[in-house]
């Protein structure tokens, strides 16, 4: 199996846990628990493909990918209830979910032949949007915007790992653990240590 389908795999496993961890902070039933674990998981890839008119989309071309998320799903709601904490599980889950997706969406736009731009964007769609989409429907604050939060900057700062390091010529393979790697760490120590970007601060009008 290719390394993107692989990274694919991982992402809509980890993001489908996710998913399934906010289903059970708002008590929704098993149906509940698998729509919202597999529009997690398939959110970002489905956008990048269709964006990159590769057809058909991943998840049907290969529908194993909805019985990993369903089962993802299952497992979550039956064993969410022993967890210390289901936030803190979550959020670091986000954390690996979103190095995995950035360095599959990342890779697959380098590997269509798309410029430095687009081979950007797709990285931080694909690790951001499935997140963006499960928090919207839950009805909480979506990870990515919430205030001084470095979450896309740390998606950016990994697809630009992978771009610089296949421009210098490492092999895709070891560019997308490079990827993973600067991501993870980026939003690990932004979660770790609490770091924030500037926000915006108004200013009192000027007499």
């Amino acid at each position: 199996m290719a390394a993107a389908a692989l990274l694919d795999f991982a992402s809509v496993l980890i993001f489908a846990l996710t998913g399934a961890l906010v289903a059970s902070r708002a008590q929704l039933d098993v149906v509940g628990f698998a729509f919202l674990a597999n529009l997690t998981a398939m959110g970002g890839g489905t956008f990048r493909d269709l964006l990159l008119d590769r057809h058909p989309v991943f998840w049907i071309a290969e529908p194993l990918y909805l019985g990993v998320a369903t089962g993802a799903a299952l497992l979550v709601f039956f064993t969410a209830h022993l967890l210390e904490s289901r936030y803190r599980t979550l959020i670091w889950l986000d954390a690996v979910a979103l190095s995995v997706a950035v360095a599959a969406g990342a890779g697959i736009a380098q590997a269509e032949g798309a410029p430095a731009p687009v081979v950007l964007v797709m990285g931080v769609m694909t690790g951001c949007l499935g997140g963006l989409l499960r928090d919207v429907v839950a009805n909480e604050v979506p990870l990515l915007l919430k205030q001084g939060e470095p979450y896309a900057t740390c998606a950016l700062g990994g697809a630009l790992a992978l771009w610089t390091a296949t421009a210098l010529g490492l092999a895709p393979v070891f560019a997308a653990l490079l990827c993973a790697g600067v991501t993870f760490a980026l939003r690990a120590s932004s979660l770790a240590f609490g770091w924030h970007i500037p926000v915006y601060r108004p200013r009192p009008p000027r007499q």
